[in-house]
């Protein structure tokens, strides 16, 4: 059980808390400059996105059923690739911009305060949620279908979204202290694992749907010895990277947590495996280059300059 919950706990805390911190620097920003009149334009703009991620959540869990088992797969194997997507953008955005978001958000407002316009304002607390929202209901959906764990998947989901608006509460009102640079490094990392998992089983759905070659379809790399699909080298490159499930039975909890956290199943595919990899490997390589930037080099007037000086000084 706690294993399925914790991830999406994780992924609703951080990506709430996003969206709360945006929220919350947008309200105080209102009331410092005195324009609590158009409070109600940015809480009718969040509610306008709010309401948009309940229906793209309710369409994704309740549409699908209406679908064959090939169009299932299909669908599910595209929007799993949609939300790695998604994600890995939201993570490097973040990285990017998380020092100047406050100056960028405060000058949106004021760009909109001077235009005049209702919408101007209700469409900065929509885009500020929903932005967040989609992706995470995105994610979050693909993460569900990956471990097969609705119930308690979703509700990890309520819970971390719960947590986050309530920390970002307590944050806008002094009341906690949180090293958001810190926080959103380690749930930065946390992110790209579980991305990679839930690229892999996109190809394992996209596989199933025959959408791409692999152990399910005529294009199936056969082993010569058994007649079967192949299993290690001999599946390479359209059967199975390996075959656990003797060893660790797909329903066991060390399966459930494994599949939740990394993406890992007993049986893979070789095309997840390498999907799987290379995510990792590169992605993963850019996100931690990320968190240590390099030092700006000194402005090339600024050392004409001092250059200058000295050689007066050397001259007097």
């Amino acid at each position: 059980m706690l294993a399925s919950l914790l991830p999406p706990f994780l992924i609703g805390l951080r990506e709430g808390l996003e969206a709360a911190l945006v929220v919350g620097i947008l309200v105080a920003y209102l009331v410092r400059i005195d324009r609590r009149d158009v409070l109600p334009k940015l809480w009718a703009g969040v509610g306008l996105a709010a309401a948009l991620v309940l229906v793209i959540g309710a369409v994704l869990t309740f549409g699908a059923y209406a679908l064959t088992f090939q169009a299932q797969e299909l669908l599910g194997g595209l929007l799993s690739l949609l939300a790695v997507g998604m994600v890995t953008w939201m993570i490097f955005w973040m990285q990017r911009t998380a020092r100047t978001m406050r100056s960028h958000l405060e000058s949106g407002i004021d760009r909109a305060l001077a235009m005049g316009g209702f919408w101007g304002i209700v469409l900065i607390g929509f885009v500020s949620v929903a932005r967040e929202g989609i992706e995470t209901t995105l994610f979050l959906w693909s993460m569900v279908q990956t471990a097969d764990q609705e119930g308690p998947g979703w509700l990890g989901a309520v819970l971390g979204l719960a947590v986050a608006v309530l920390l970002g509460w307590l944050l806008a009102r002094g009341a906690v202290r949180l090293d958001l640079r810190r926080f959103f490094a380690w749930t930065g990392g946390f992110l790209v694992v579980v991305a990679a998992g839930v690229l892999a089983y996109a190809f394992h759905d996209l596989q199933e749907s025959g959408a791409l070659p692999g152990p399910f379809s005529e294009a199936a790399t056969i082993d010569p010895a058994t007649g079967g699909v192949g299993v290690g080298v001999a599946g390479f490159p359209f059967g199975w990277a390996f075959d656990l499930s003797a060893q660790l039975p797909p329903g066991s909890a060390i399966a459930a947590l494994l599949q939740a956290t990394v993406g890992f199943m007993p049986e893979m595919t070789w095309l997840q495996v390498i999907a799987w990899g290379l995510y990792l490997a590169v992605v993963g390589t850019f996100f931690v280059r990320g968190l240590f930037p390099r030092p700006r080099p000194a402005p090339a007037a600024s050392a004409g300059t001092s250059a200058s000086r000295h050689a007066s000084q050397g001259a007097s």
